[in-house]
């Protein structure tokens, strides 16, 4: 008799502990109403000397949600999750090939919970089970910015659901918005009650130990600018440095810094020989844990980054205050201009104090009213297209606004791209020729191949 299964794609663990809130939550169902396989994915650049999901601690307690585990890497091989879809004549072949190796029914119902939609290999498995419907969980503060790329309108249709947490409250997701995608809000106590799970899991780490009996008053996040070409390596360790200065000159005299998993050994030595400098006692944390994990355990006063989303978790779901380094050379770093981290950095720079200037940090609290507006005009900005109902909204708020705006936000070349408010004629005489010669040239060498 034909049966529901249900797959459920993660490449994180911080994604992973969203789908298990949502599955306590009931939004997939009762637990005997389908079967379920969890799909992992390790995107890395280098998979095979990155560290696996089932390395770190907290996964066991989640895979135990699952009737099985599979790995997409395995499935594809020798392929890349990242660069890797189906033919379109091959999506056939690939499903049956699929649910023979997964133990999935010929005529069983499919459905899918994938995290962004716009690559692979969330693409791609939508394309094989083109029958499947779909659910979107999001990652942290992308959920609130624009869709990265148009939707093939075969898959934008069996979108039912963009599962999300409340990171900001009064803050609506734009992600996904322009298909009609309703957001739902995977609620915060099965969210913390996952972390627990996991925080007690990693209790007995002797990596945690010395953290532990250092009793660190304050936490530094480090991201992988660099890994993504941001900034340059000399760049983040400087960021990571300006980070420690601040916690210093607030008054902060144990510190530990959590780098990222990419992050080279380097960073930390860097971080190391300023922390001996300024006198204070630095821990770097390389174990395979979560920052919330950290949190749990440690129970800081402070933890500061640039603009990851464990800062709102620590603030939303342990009451740290939090602050802000380096958001302001970031967002001028940011290439090309729809660079799916621009949203996160604006609402961690409207939000969030900052530690260089003295500000004092803070919980991050709900969406005052000015962050919808802002969000939603640089969303315009990054894909004009996509949200072409948001031009004139768009419009009347940088004449309203951009005057008190950072000027990173809105640089002036973009807004003559699109012929915003803000826009000199002289910028806006450029972009006209640029794009004449652009069509000029195109016509020579249809010509010349003519």
């Amino acid at each position: 008799m034909p049966q529901t299964t249900q797959i459920f794609q993660v490449s994180t663990l911080y994604g992973a502990a969203t789908l298990a809130a949502a599955l306590d939550a009931g939004l997939f169902g009762a637990r005997d109403g389908a079967r379920r396989i969890l799909l992992v994915s390790n995107n890395a650049a280098i998979p095979e000397t990155a560290l696996r999901l089932d390395e770190m601690h907290g996964y066991e307690p989640i895979a135990a949600r699952f009737d099985s585990v599979v790995s997409w890497n395995e499935a594809i091989r020798p392929y890349h999750p990242s660069a890797w879809g189906p033919r379109g004549n091959d999506t056939v072949l690939w499903q049956r090939a699929l649910r023979l190796l997964w133990g999935i029914g010929e005529r069983d119902h499919v459905e899918l919970a994938v995290e962004s939609i716009q690559v692979n290999p969330a693409r791609a498995l939508a394309a094989i089970f083109s029958e499947a419907s779909v659910d979107v969980y999001a990652d942290g503060l992308m959920s609130y910015g624009p869709t990265r790329e148009k939707l093939p309108l075969t898959i934008a249709r069996r979108i039912r659901r963009l599962l999300h947490l409340d990171l900001i409250p009064g803050l609506t997701p734009l992600l996904l918005s322009e298909y009609g995608v309703e957001p739902v809000v995977v609620p915060d106590g099965a969210f913390r009650g996952v972390l627990d799970e996991i925080s007690a899991d990693a209790a007995d780490d002797p990596r945690l130990a010395p953290v532990l009996a250092e009793e660190p008053t304050a936490v530094l996040l480090g991201q992988y600018l660099a890994a993504i070409n941001i900034l340059s390596a000399k760049e983040e360790e400087d960021l990571h440095v300006r980070m420690l200065t601040g916690a210093v000159r607030a008054g902060h005299r144990s510190i530990v810094f959590k780098p990222h998993p990419t992050a080279p050994a380097g960073y930390s030595a860097a971080l190391s020989k300023a922390a001996a400098d300024a006198g204070v006692k630095l821990t770097v944390l390389d174990a395979p844990l979560l920052a919330e994990t950290l949190y749990h355990h440690c129970r800081p006063a402070l933890v500061a980054g640039c603009f990851s989303t464990a800062m709102v978790t620590a603030s939303a779901y342990y009451d740290v205050p939090v602050a802000r380094v380096g958001t302001a050379l970031v967002m001028g770093r940011l290439k090309p201009y729809p660079n799916s981290n621009r949203v996160p950095l604006a609402v961690i720079d409207h939000m969030v104090p900052d530690l260089e200037r003295a500000e004092t940090p803070a919980l991050v609290g709900p969406a005052p009213a000015t962050l919808a507006p802002l969000v939603r005009a640089i969303g315009f900005c990054m894909q004009p297209k996509t949200y072409a109902r948001l031009r004139d909204s768009t419009a009347d708020w940088l004449r309203a606004h951009l005057a008190d705006a950072p000027g990173y936000y809105f640089p002036e070349l973009r807004l003559a791209e699109l012929g915003l408010p803000g826009s000199r004629p002289r910028s806006r005489a450029r972009i006209r020729v640029g794009r004449a010669k652009r069509r000029v040239g195109r016509v020579v060498r249809r010509g010349r191949k003519g």
